[in-house]
């Protein structure tokens, strides 16, 4: 019995990144659960609540799951990957983090530089905006125009306490897990996701931005297909 694919967003994004790898997924016959984080509509979302929504998700699973977390997303599966019904965890470019380190606060190198995301981001009243017109190079810039417009313009205010809470265990030291690498990526340099990916050991890369799920979404599918597979 193949897994069902349970796929966790990353900061200002939601479950509707997800829908051209989702298509893919179907296509193939293979389930799969989007999960819409708190901290993307709720100033005061917390990561445990976002840890909670996932493993919520993961509750209603029958049988065994992989888990997908993209950028921030990786911090969430990093603790809720801990839950019993997740077999593997993918991590898209994303945070893979010790037990008491945050997306704001960790020991992993290579972030030190300031990215196009950084210089984009605006802080203000407990969030973290970004603007659709800064998003698109930041986060989409290797998307079809249309395609990046419409992503930019559904990002949502990010909670700034979710990307300071700290996760309190690393699933990735309890279950398998695969570390993808995008090497035209802007947002998060390539030097800090080696450095997460040293972590995890197994990985692959593409030449993508940030968001391979917009611009290659055969990547992405293509992978989630082989890891799911049991």
């Amino acid at each position: 019995m193949s897994r069902t694919v349970v796929l966790v967003h990353g900061a200002f994004h939601g479950a509707w990144c997800w829908e051209r790898v989702v298509t893919r997924l179907d296509a193939a016959g293979r389930s799969s659960v989007t999960v819409d984080l708190p901290s993307v509509s709720s100033a005061r979302a917390s990561l445990a609540d976002d840890v909670a929504s996932v493993r919520a998700a993961l509750d209603a699973v029958d049988g065994e799951a992989l888990l997908v977390g993209h950028s921030y997303g990786g911090v969430v599966v990093t603790d809720a990957g801990r839950h019993p019904a997740v077999a593997h965890i993918a991590y898209l470019t994303a945070f893979a983090l010790e037990p008491g380190e945050s997306a704001n606060e960790n020991t992993l190198t290579g972030g030190e530089d300031a990215s196009a995301l950084t210089e984009a981001i605006t802080v203000g009243d407990g969030v973290l905006t970004i603007g659709a017109d800064v998003a698109v190079p930041a986060f989409f810039h290797d998307c079809a125009p249309d395609v990046a417009r419409d992503a930019a313009n559904r990002l949502r205010p990010m909670s700034l306490a979710a990307l300071m809470g700290k996760v309190e265990g690393a699933a990735w030291r309890e279950k398998p897990a695969t570390y993808a690498l995008c090497t035209d990526d802007r947002a998060i340099p390539l030097a800090l996701q080696r450095s997460n990916a040293a972590r995890i050991g197994t990985t692959v890369e593409w030449p993508t931005s940030h968001s391979p799920f917009l611009s290659r979404p055969d990547l992405v599918a293509d992978l989630l297909l082989e890891l799911s597979s049991s």
